[in-house]
Parts: C-alpha cells; sequence; structure tokens
C-alpha cells in the first residue's frame, strides 16, 4: 500500500482505557497533526435495533467490518473518507462526517486488529489489557457519569458480554507489538487513582527504544502520599525484565504508581532524547485523564503515552529519510 499517513491502532475491551491513551497522544502531537477515530462509529445497528436483536456491540456482526477495512485503507493512502457517526448519548446515528487525514492517524476501538487487511494498515499496534476488575469499575465510572445508563443497565450489559469478549476482542492481543496493563497495587486501590502500576510487554515486532539509561536513572524517586511507603522500598520506579509472552521473546518494562513527579519527569527527559530535536511533542499533555468530571494526571500514563509517541515519530522520520533518499538518488 502506498504509505501517505502513519498509522496507530489502540485495541482493547470495553472501557479499557483507549480513548484515555489516544487523547493525550492526540494533545501531545498536536490535533492539527493527528486524526482520530472510533471504531464504535461503524456498528451496523442502533442501541434499540442491538437490543431487540440480542446482539453486542462487540459481535463482529454488528459492525461495518469491510467498511473500516475499505477506510483504513483510504486513510493509509491519504484519502479522505465520509466517517458514519455514532452517538453514545442518543443511541443512535448523526450525520457523516467527512474527514480528511492528517499526518498521524489513531484508530481506536473494540475490532480494530478484527482481520488482515486491517492490520496491514498500522505502522503499530497497541492492546490495552486491565485487569477485569478495575475495567469494570472504569466502565461504571464513565457509562453513569457520561453516557446517561443507571448502574444497573450497566452490569446488564456485561452480563450479556461476557462470551463475547473471549471470542472476538482478546484475540487481538495476539497481533499487538504493544500490550499495555494499568493495575492497581492492591485489591482496595481507587480505580481512578494516579497511582496504578503499568506493566508494557514490548513485542519484537518493533525497534522499540534502547532504554538503558532510562533504567540507570530508574531507581527511587516515590510519592508514597496515602499509600505505604515501605511498599515501593527497593523498587526501582521503572525496570525491564526480559521474557516471553504467549511463547514469544517478549521486554517486560515495569513502571511503578508510587513514582513522583520529578522523577517522572526525568525519566521522560531522557526519552525525549531519543527523538529529533524538531519531533513537535508537548510532554505537558502526556498522562491527563478524566476520571468523571475531574481531571487527573498520571505519570505512568504519560510514559506508556511516550513510548506510544516515540514509534509513531520514529516512523515519520524513517519515512521523510526514504523520502529524501529516493529525491537524492533521481536527481
Amino acid at each position: 500500500m502506498n504509505r501517505k499517513t502513519i498509522m496507530l491502532g489502540v485495541a482493547g475491551d470495553s472501557a479499557s482505557g483507549k480513548t484515555t491513551i489516544s487523547k493525550g497522544i492526540v494533545e501531545a502531537l498536536g490535533p492539527e497533526n493527528v486524526t482520530a477515530i472510533c471504531c464504535d462509529h461503524y456498528h451496523r445497528y442502533n442501541r434499540e435495533q442491538r437490543r431487540q436483536m440480542k446482539l453486542s456491540a462487540l459481535h463482529p456482526d454488528c459492525n461495518y467490518i469491510q467498511i473500516m477495512e475499505q477506510h483504513f485503507r483510504l486513510l493509509r493512502e491519504g484519502q479522505p473518507i465520509l466517517k458514519p457517526v455514532y452517538n453514545h448519548a442518543t443511541g443512535d446515528f448523526d450525520a457523516p462526517d467527512y474527514i480528511e487525514p492528517t499526518k498521524f492517524i489513531i484508530v481506536e476501538g473494540l475490532l480494530p486488529f478484527h482481520t488482515r487487511l486491517m492490520r496491514l494498515c498500522f505502522d503499530t499496534k497497541v492492546y490495552l489489557d486491565p485487569p477485569d476488575s478495575l475495567r469494570r469499575a472504569w466502565k461504571i465510572k464513565r457509562d453513569t457519569t457520561k453516557r446517561g445508563y443507571t448502574e444497573e443497565q450497566v452490569l446488564r450489559s456485561m452480563a450479556g458480554r461476557e462470551d463475547v469478549a473471549p471470542r472476538f476482542i482478546h484475540p487481538q492481543r495476539g497481533y499487538a507489538d504493544m500490550i499495555v496493563r494499568f493495575y492497581p497495587p492492591n485489591e482496595d486501590g481507587d480505580p481512578g487513582d494516579n497511582h496504578l502500576n503499568t506493566q508494557l510487554v514490548l513485542l519484537p515486532t518493533l525497534p522499540h527504544p534502547d532504554l538503558t539509561d532510562v533504567l540507570e536513572h530508574g531507581g527511587g524517586g516515590y510519592d508514597a502520599g496515602g499509600y505505604d511507603p515501605g511498599r515501593a522500598a527497593g523498587r526501582p520506579a521503572m525496570r525491564l525484565d526480559l521474557a516471553r509472552y504467549e511463547g514469544r521473546p517478549a521486554d517486560f518494562l515495569e513502571i511503578d504508581g508510587s513514582v513522583c513527579p520529578e522523577k517522572a519527569e526525568e525519566l521522560m527527559a531522557i526519552i525525549r532524547g531519543h527523538l529529533p530535536p524538531n519531533a513537535g511533542l508537548d510532554e505537558s499533555r502526556l498522562g491527563r485523564y478524566q476520571f468523571g468530571h475531574e481531571e487527573r494526571r498520571s505519570y505512568p500514563l504519560a510514559l506508556t503515552q511516550l513510548l506510544i509517541a516515540y514509534q509513531l515519530i520514529l516512523t515519520a522520520e524513517q519515512i521523510a529519510h526514504s523520502t529524501d533518499r529516493a529525491v537524492a538518488t533521481t536527481l
């Protein structure tokens, strides 16, 4: 396929943090440089039709898969699309949007890696995999504060999806270049807590950055306010282990949720040093997320978003250099 844009795919179950991850990257790279699209807009049926058909929005039959394939390809080639619009507030469809792609494209949703044609469109594929208990808490919070559901309705909806996600959503992990897992340090942790730990599984399908210098500075620097300071004793803020994930070698990067802002900013500056000076990345927008009506900041989230943005910026640099070499060859 002709390469006109750089595309990131973010997959995961409902309320796994896809929009939060994507939004921070959009703001850091600049909204004028990023086109963000949610796969929810490609639902085939509205909320009432799904209810009558007893069909989950997570099921491929409930989504226009072939149109997604076509639109992803067009975006990849730098072509505009007429994107459908699903309104979560009404559960119905609004007028479509005319979308002209920008330098970076972020596609997030339930099924962006469902077919081979869809997967081929992405330069970087990320799968979000929080513990189910945490994801459920996030979903209840989101759907009751933003989408007009009652808690009883949310719980009933989740109960009806329990057999669908393992069949269609979870298998997409096997196609990801990065698997991101936010998890609380203990079972009683606040699900919106900015002290959530993060585990990143970095598969060798991408050239991930050399983090040697980051890890050398990763010790100490904890913010134990409200937490047991003994939990962080002897543990670096960031550590890396080589292991296997589903039979494949992978790097397991752990970011401790109790890292203090000063230490996190230091680590982010080191990672930022691996990028070109003209990368145009605003790190101050990373790590911000909405918990209900309150904005919070998580430094493990910021570091995760930075490592994802690194891949997009690196791809852009590689394309630019390839183009320059091709031009120089023809002159």
